[in-house]
């Protein structure tokens, strides 16, 4: 790995989706730095069967970053984690280009499948603070998973998920814009279902309020 190469690709990286960075200099003090770095360099090791030393390297960074990347998994290029602290990605995880996880983000297993057990997250993922993607699925091209949901099953190309147990409630671009790394500015399905029923109620108690003036019109005639 070209060390040079790699500062200045997470110079530009970070700068791009950290607006809180104000100098280059900074991307020494950023986890996601420190742990995409030692993830390289574990990655190798496992790759020549050298697994004791390489899970050495993953935990020690696991202890100083908050962020626990295992050797096994396969990630793409320009993969950011903004803050990080309690990201845990799994073995068999498989992670696309420009992907951008947030602090406790965990792609896991659900503990009852062997080989291929974790999630594979295609190119222009972002997955939002506290989301849990546990299982061996794909999440496709372009989604967007939204803070605290839990994702159980696989998702289409350019979708938003929300809720617990995730679901899509966006495709295609087709209801609320947003923003390409805005985490806030997503559907809420039980907002909207409240919405529903509180619209609904209202439209009871006009009905009602129209038949009991329609009544008391008919008691008033016929006296």
């Amino acid at each position: 790995m070209n060390y040079i190469r790699f500062v200045r690709e997470q110079m530009k990286l970070i700068a791009d989706r950290d607006p809180a960075m104000r100098s280059k200099w900074e991307v020494f003090l950023y986890p996601s730095f420190r742990a995409v770095l030692a993830y390289k360099r574990s990655h190798r090791l496992y790759l020549k069967g050298k697994y004791f030393r390489a899970r050495r390297i993953s935990q020690r960074a696991a202890h100083k970053t908050g962020i626990e990347i295992h050797p096994g998994a396969e990630i793409g290029e320009g993969f950011f984690v903004d803050h990080g602290h309690g990201v845990v990605i799994g073995e068999t995880t498989v992670i696309g280009k420009n992907v951008t996880l947030y602090q406790g983000v965990t792609l896991g297993g659900t503990g009852k499948e062997k080989g291929k057990r974790h999630p594979t997250l295609g190119d222009n993922v972002m997955v939002s603070a506290g989301a849990k993607i546990l299982g061996s699925f794909t999440i496709g091209d372009n989604s967007k998973i939204g803070a605290g949901s839990v994702v159980l099953k696989e998702v289409p190309p350019n979708s938003t998920v929300v809720g617990v147990p995730g679901h899509v409630v966006k495709r295609n671009n087709i209801r609320i814009p947003y923003e390409d790394l805005n985490q806030t500015d997503l559907p809420d399905p039980v907002q909207n279902e409240m919405d529903q029923l509180r619209e609904s109620l209202n439209e009871l108690k006009k009905a009602e309020n129209e038949s009991r003036i329609k009544d008391g019109q008919k008691i008033w005639s016929e006296e």
